[in-house]
């Protein structure tokens, strides 16, 4: 569920470089001292135990705490990134607790050079440095004990929380105090061969699971103390509207009403609690001036894609004469597709508290983007970004919206803290968000493919119009060239498709619409991979061949996306007989460094209301993201995507009418519901090959392969998001 792009690992780090104004690339060992906690407890851990360096401290009753520099929103990293501390420190994994880092410079992200969560990267970035934190703090341990039990270093090893030398034994938390006092080690410490792992790779229950369980984990909407007051802010039913006038006389007549206050965003209602504020809320008399945005009409928006379609626009990639390979072809495909306005629509809704004082400012909330909520809360209050303590909550869902960079939530709820005086609760609803919020873009792709004699493509043209997600953002220098924002193209622009065939262009429109638009689990390739396999579902069946066979003929210089679809054919028993009235369709697809290939078996069933629905009773998925440091952990994560994007292929769109977002809850923007999901295999093929992401690529193949499936079935080629059958 980590979500922000990530076209390239060269481009993170040209973008570190622009948004933290320096990358951190070593291994950062600060000291005790200079390490912010997020609660007077742990910081009194801290001063009693033993502080090799951020990630981790040792307990003299044995504990390793192990400090998380990424968000835990359900991806695994409290489990993963442990897990790699544990290995090199040879911990005994029963005595392991886990935190989320507070903010600070010494946690930024190894590529992009602030402290965040998204693209898929988390395990990956920190598998080096969480690695040699865990083998910093053995290495002391170890002289701790070489001196406790008079022999060299050479002399001694450690296994399950022990150091050993001979007969001599000591646990780790005898030997903190001892090791506390240790100068670190000045060089990098060597790390363990794969061939000598005993918790990297193997299978392991997820740590966060048990707070889950038992109501201990915490989210932003848990956060609650004395003095604490509860906001919701009322805001321009139009995006880009501002207030012209309010009358705060009824909100105020509400019981529990504390105040109306007029903020950037909006008028905030706070309270002695969320009901009374909501109340207050709607009795609010507002007069909005709707801005330039109030005509907004998302049907008579893709028509004027369609237009754009129909020009020359940036190119993103070419070679050789596309225009006279498509003249020249025995056969001619031609395409148009729809994808939609999506909302993130997390579990948990948007919230964020906030105490003001003097010379501090501690925020609690559920993010992704501790460095940039950090920066902009200390510009609104007139403090240094040291001085703003963010508390890391759960959080109950991101996929991107909890990372924006404007900070958007965070930025309200510190606006709404300071005009009120008081500490202060400021809470969206989930109609809040899915009507006023940030959204997968909307895209329409126009393709056209010539074929030789056997079937065989020679020509690619493609077009695709939609926002981007990246211009006006600080990433938009480091990832967008010549008008080009990777991350609207990536998927299509270096398609391996694309590498075999001579002559292609890629063309992209990126039109403004007044829209906020957002990073959305799998970006780019949440639309880009559903047209492309699609299209080459097309193109196999005007050139008479089996899907599988056709892109194994395709893809015969790409042996991981080979890899990939060979395992998950065999486990599907692709081509084998189903009952009657169902069908396979598939996908393969790479993003964020893996290679995805998915296999879905539907039916079409009759829907309550009338006419026909797509039912999906199997879904099985093939991964090579190189070595799996928890394969428990990234089959969870191709669950999650698959649930996820059927969710968004079968039900899930925004509509904008008069400017005003049309669906406002689960109710009618539908997410995929407990009895609607398929039985899913997840099948990882052994690599050895660079690490890629979990979070996000599961999510991208999913509509192409249900759609596959709904044309295997009954020849109706579907080119739209949402998928509906024809009445």
């Amino acid at each position: 569920m980590n979500t922000v792009p990530a076209p390239s690992r060269r481009q993170f780090l040209k973008a570190g470089a622009l948004i933290g104004g320096g990358l951190v690339v070593g291994f950062v060992v600060p000291g005790a001292k200079r390490f912010a906690h997020a609660d007077p407890a742990a910081a009194a851990a801290v001063s009693s135990g033993f502080v090799p360096n951020a990630f981790l401290r040792i307990g003299d009753d044995d504990t390793v705490t192990v400090l998380i520099s990424h968000s835990e929103m359900g991806q695994g990293v409290w489990t993963g990134l442990a897990m790699l501390i544990a290995e090199e420190l040879d911990a005994d994994w029963s005595k392991i607790k886990v935190e989320h880092a507070p903010a600070a410079p010494a946690y930024a992200h190894t590529a992009f050079g602030m402290q965040m969560t998204g693209g898929s990267t988390s395990t990956w970035s920190e598998f080096d440095r969480y690695r040699q934190a865990g083998a910093t703090a053995r290495a002391l341990l170890v002289a701790a004990a070489a001196q406790r039990f008079g022999v060299p270093a050479e002399q001694v090893r450690t296994e399950n929380g022990v150091a050993i030398a001979g007969d001599k034994r000591a646990r780790y938390g005898e030997l903190a105090a001892e090791a506390a006092k240790l100068p670190a080690p000045s060089a990098p410490q060597t790390l363990k061969e794969a061939k000598d792992w005993k918790i990297i790779g193997k299978p392991t229950k997820r740590l966060d699971s048990p707070e889950k369980i038992t109501g201990k984990a915490k989210f932003g909407m848990d956060v609650q103390f004395d003095g604490l007051l509860t906001a919701v802010v009322a805001r321009a039913p139009v995006f880009g509207g501002t207030v012209k006038s309010f009358d705060a006389a009824p909100a105020k007549a509400v019981p529990g009403v504390r105040d109306v206050l007029q903020v950037p965003s909006g008028v905030a209602v706070i309270a002695d609690h969320y009901w009374a504020a909501k109340q207050g809320r709607d009795a609010l008399v507002i007069d909005w001036d709707l801005g330039p945005n109030a005509s907004l009409d998302s049907a008579k928006l893709r028509e004027e894609f369609r237009k754009l379609a129909a020009t020359e626009g940036d190119i993103a990639a070419q070679a050789g004469d596309v225009k006279g390979a498509l003249a020249k072809a025995a056969k001619t495909v031609e395409a148009e597709y729809n994808v939609p306005y999506l909302a993130h629509a997390p579990m948990e809704p948007l919230n964020c508290t906030v105490k003001i004082e003097a010379d501090r400012c501690e925020i609690w909330t559920g993010t992704q983007f501790q460095t940039v909520d950090q920066q902009v809360a200390a510009k609104i209050t007139g403090l240094k970004p040291d001085q703003v303590q963010i508390h890391t909550m759960f959080l109950g869902g991101g996929f991107g919206r909890r990372a924006t960079p404007t900070a958007d939530f965070v930025t309200e709820a510190v606006h709404v803290a300071k005009a009120a005086g008081k500490p202060v609760k400021t809470v969206w609803s989930r109609e809040d968000d899915v009507r006023g919020g940030y959204y997968r873009p909307m895209y329409l792709q126009r393709a056209r493919i010539g074929l030789d004699a056997q079937g065989v493509p020679v020509a690619w043209e493609h077009v695709l119009v939609g926002q981007s997600i990246i211009a006006g953002t600080p990433f938009a220098g480091a990832m967008i060239k010549n008008g080009i924002d990777a991350t609207s193209v990536e998927g299509v622009a270096d398609s391996p498709y694309l590498k075999e065939i001579a002559d292609y262009r890629v063309d992209l429109h990126s039109p403004s619409t007044g829209v906020p638009v957002l990073w959305w689990r799998s970006v780019g390739h949440s639309y880009n991979a559903f047209v492309m396999e699609s299209l080459i579902d097309e193109l196999a069946h005007a050139a008479g061949k089996d899907p599988v066979e056709y892109r194994r003929s395709l893809l015969k210089q790409h042996p991981r996306h080979l890899a990939a679809l060979d395992l998950v054919a065999d486990k599907a028993s692709w081509g084998t007989a189903l009952p009657a009235g169902r069908a396979r369709g598939v996908a393969v697809h790479e993003s964020f460094g893996s290679f995805i290939a998915q296999v879905a078996e539907v039916s079409v069933e009759p829907k309550p209301g009338g006419g026909h629905g797509i039912r999906v009773h199997r879904f099985v998925c093939a991964i090579d993201c190189g070595l799996a440091v928890n394969p428990d952990g990234v089959r969870a994560q191709m669950e999650s995507g698959i649930n996820f994007g059927l969710g968004a292929a079968l039900y899930s769109q925004l509509t904008f009418k008069d400017g005003r977002v049309q669906e406002s809850n689960y109710h009618d923007y539908r997410v995929l519901r407990l009895d609607e999901a398929p039985q899913i295999e997840v099948h990882i093929v052994p690599s050895t090959e660079k690490m890629g992401g979990a979070g996000e690529p599961g999510t991208a193949p999913v509509a192409a392969a249900v759609a596959n499936a709904v044309f295997a079935l009954n020849q109706q080629r579907l080119r739209e998001l949402p998928l509906q059958l024809p009445a």
